[in-house]
């Protein structure tokens, strides 16, 4: 009876003692893991080269599952399509006339400030600034190389010095090159004069590079703080043809005819030939390459995914992948980028964070400067968004919360310094607007119906002249609401 009466007063102390220390505990405040972040962005990467789109003949599975899994933004663009303008957008918040770096860096355009600047309040600043490792590998392409005269041949490429990677503390990176299978790199304490050569294709290189930065076995990050790690891949850019052969077997036997599947590709009579060597008809047959590097990054990406859930990050790391602009691939008889037809214009987006955020398509019309404050406000960095920020913060469309959407995404086509002429325009969901200014200030409209042209084979532009002031006089007020002297 002794026993028994001992054994339930034992029990009662045991569950009255639980009960406190759960009462206790839920008293205090539990921190949350702050996400780390992954920014992946591939060099001249079209939106229509997601494979999950059914439209570029592409292999890409680790890109599609984390658009399965993630917020795919269908209506993404690059409002300037060009490296480093997209580049200075994304980092700074800020579009090209505030940022100042309106054209590609090199040493030509040095003198006129087409480069990041030391005072910019960059992404990664701000999330140095809140606790977080960063780290940049690949092509940076946001520096002026010393000016050279118009007479003497540009330079592109340039050392980044500490001072201007803007709180990067781990650093592998270049300026710009096109060395696919032999790139060479700065490393985060390597003087200017101290370039690694690889003989490796970049992007399989710079995802071992980066396996390692998350084994973190030789201390490329603090292992307490969470990391914020900006990817540049530089291929599918061109040379095309430099993709390692393993890639190129999924496309033996086929013409690049079989692969350039838009109704808008031009076989003939294209609008660069006069450039030679340069020509559409001398780049067309190389749309294979292309793919191939399509599903070489892919599988690079994969790489690094894999090395993500082995290490437990998984998780806990937004993943973000886009690209700087597109690439025409003979579409309305053109080759490259720096243009308002989508093929250049549209760029993939995808945010891939199950642990927050459910899957979905997302119809934004989101510009590159929103970038910037839509991730700091997903990592809970609202309030650190920096005042000079000209985009907009879409984070709450993460939570099915109600955004003020805009109506409008800007095309700017700067050729202000070292070439005459210039462009602007805008995109809505159903029409793409864009003007072209001549050497002799002439204009010249182009004007898609893209919800009933969506190829843009048509330029409707002088067939509804009341459409068409619309669209001129929405642009005026447009620029005008940006300070755009244009």
């Amino acid at each position: 009876m002794i026993y028994q009466t001992t054994k339930s007063c034992l029990l009662i102390f045991v569950i009255l003692i639980c009960f406190s220390c759960k009462q206790k505990t839920s008293g205090v405040e539990v921190v949350e893991q702050k996400p780390n972040l992954l920014f992946i962005f591939a060099d001249q990467y079209r939106q229509a080269s997601l494979g999950f789109l059914k439209e570029d003949p592409v292999h890409t599975p680790n890109i599609d599952q984390l658009a399965e899994e993630g917020v795919f933004f269908s209506e993404a663009v690059a409002n300037n399509p060009l490296c480093s303008p997209y580049r200075a957008m994304l980092i700074t918040g800020r579009y090209s006339l505030s940022t100042g770096v309106v054209e590609n860096c090199n040493s030509q355009r040095t003198e006129f400030g087409n480069y990041l600047k030391k005072d910019e309040i960059c992404i990664s600043d701000v999330l140095v600034n809140n606790g977080y490792s960063a780290g940049y590998v690949g092509k940076w392409h946001l520096d002026g190389p010393e000016p050279t005269p118009p007479d003497v041949k540009r330079v592109w490429d340039t050392w980044c010095p500490p001072d201007r990677r803007h709180g990067f503390s781990f650093w592998y990176a270049y300026g710009t090159h096109n060395r696919h299978n032999a790139p060479y790199y700065w490393s985060t304490n390597a003087k200017e004069d101290e370039k690694t050569y690889i003989k490796k294709w970049s992007a399989e290189h710079e995802a071992d590079v980066i396996m390692d930065y998350l084994d973190n076995n030789e201390n490329q990050r603090k292992a307490e703080e969470p990391f914020a790690l900006f990817w540049s891949i530089n291929p599918p850019h061109t040379p095309f043809t430099q993709v390692p052969e393993r890639y190129k077997k999924r496309y033996e036997g086929l013409d690049y005819k079989d692969v350039l599947n838009r109704p808008n590709v031009q076989f003939t009579d294209n609008h660069e030939l006069k450039r030679g060597d340069k020509g559409v008809e001398k780049r067309l047959n190389q749309a294979k390459d292309y793919f191939a590097s399509v599903n070489g990054v892919d599988d690079q990406i994969g790489r690094v995914i894999q090395k993500l859930k082995e290490k437990g990050l998984y998780e806990n790391t937004i993943i973000v992948f886009s690209a700087d602009h597109g690439e025409m691939l003979g579409s309305q008889g053109l080759m490259h980028k720096n243009v308002w037809f989508k093929e250049a214009y549209r760029i993939p987006l995808i945010v891939h964070y199950p642990k927050k955020i459910k899957p979905k398509t997302e119809d934004l019309l989101i510009s590159v400067p929103d970038y910037m404050p839509t991730l700091l406000g997903l990592m809970n960095l609202k309030t650190e968004i920096p005042d000079a920020v000209e985009g907009v913060d879409y984070s709450n469309l993460f939570f099915d919360k109600e955004v003020n959407r805009p109506k409008k995404q800007l095309y700017f086509g700067g050729k202000s310094f070292a070439s005459k002429g210039d462009a602007r325009g805008f995109r809505t969901k159903d029409y793409t607007y864009a003007v072209v200014k001549g050497e002799h200030n002439e204009k010249f409209h182009y004007l898609y119906h893209d919800a009933k042209d969506p190829c843009q084979m048509t330029n409707i532009w002088g067939e509804n002249p009341e459409l068409d002031k619309k669209m001129e006089t929405e642009l005026a007020e447009l620029l005008n609401s940006m300070n755009d002297p244009w």
